[in-house]
C-alpha cells in the first residue's frame, strides 16, 4: 500500500468537506487527522509528526494564512498546501508567498487531490534522498546543512523552510552555473507555470536576505533563464 504511513493533517471548518476528504484519503491508505480550526491544528502538530498539512483559507478563529505563518515559525519542515474557494490571483500568490507547495481551488476532484498529494510526497522524498550523501555545504562565510534545513553564520543560525532548503541545495550544487527556472520548478513543484514561478521568485528573495551578510555572495537573476549562485572559489566539505 503505497500511501501507508504518510500522515496528513486536514484543517477544514466545513464539516461536509472535511469528512469527505478525510474518509477518501483514508480509503487511499493515508493516515489522516481532520480538525476544524487553526488552534486545534496547532495543538495536533505539537502532539504528532505529519508529512503534509492541507489548509483551508477561510476559517473562523484563525484563517488559513495566519495558520500558515505559525507553521512556518514553529514547524518549518512541514510542507503544506492550500485548498480553498478563494481563487483570486492575489490570494494564490499570497499562499505561495507564505511557503505553500501547492494551492488548489475548490471544488476539487478527490482523485486529482490524491494524485497531487502522492506526487508532492514522492518529490519531497526523492529530494531528501538525493541530499543524504552530501548534506553539508560551505557557502562563502555561511555553513548550510540541507538535512537539518539550517543556515549558520558566525554562530547564528537560521531555520529554513522545506522549499527554501531545497532551492538553496539546487543553487549550491550548481554554484557559479545557471540553474534554469524550468529545471527548478519541475524538480520541486512538478510543473512549470506562472504561479509556481512567482512563488520561486519569492523564495529567492528570502534566500538573498538570509545571505546578505556575506557581500561576496550573490544570487544572480539571468533574465528569462534562471539563477546563478555566485560564490568565491572555495572547497566544500
Amino acid at each position: 500500500m503505497i500511501n501507508k504511513g504518510h500522515k496528513i493533517l486536514i484543517v477544514e471548518d466545513d464539516k461536509a468537506v472535511g469528512y469527505l476528504l478525510s474518509e477518501y484519503l483514508k480509503m487511499k491508505n493515508f493516515d489522516v487527522t481532520w480538525v476544524a480550526d487553526g488552534f486545534k491544528a496547532i495543538d495536533e502538530l505539537n502532539k504528532a509528526n505529519y508529512n503534509l498539512a492541507i489548509l483551508d483559507v477561510m476559517m473562523p478563529k484563525m484563517d488559513g494564512f495566519t495558520l500558515a505563518e505559525t507553521i512556518r515559525e514553529t514547524h518549518p519542515s512541514l510542507p503544506f498546501i492550500f485548498l480553498s474557494a478563494k481563487s483570486l490571483k492575489i490570494d494564490v500568490l499570497k499562499g505561495f508567498h507564505l511557503g505553500a507547495i501547492d494551492y488548489l481551488k475548490k471544488p476539487i476532484d478527490e482523485e486529482e487531490l490524491v494524485v497531487r498529494i502522492e506526487r508532492l510526497l514522492f518529490t519531497l522524498k526523492n529530494n531528501s534522498n538525493s541530499t543524504k550523501s552530501h548534506s553539508e555545504y560551505r557557502i562563502g562565510k555561511y555553513y548550510f546543512n540541507s538535512l537539518n534545513q539550517e543556515l549558520k553564520y558566525n554562530g547564528d543560525k537560521v531555520k529554513l523552510t522545506v522549499k527554501e532548503s531545497e532551492i538553496l541545495t539546487i543553487l549550491v550544487e550548481q554554484k557559479n552555473q545557471l540553474s534554469p527556472h524550468k529545471d527548478i520548478l519541475i524538480r520541486l513543484w512538478g510543473k512549470n507555470d506562472y504561479f509556481n514561478k512567482k512563488s520561486l521568485n519569492v523564495f529567492i528573495t528570502r534566500l538573498r536576505k538570509y545571505l546578505e551578510l556575506d557581500t561576496e555572495i550573490k544570487i544572480e537573476n539571468v533574465h528569462g533563464k534562471g539563477y546563478i549562485l555566485r560564490l568565491p572559489t572555495q572547497d566544500e566539505f
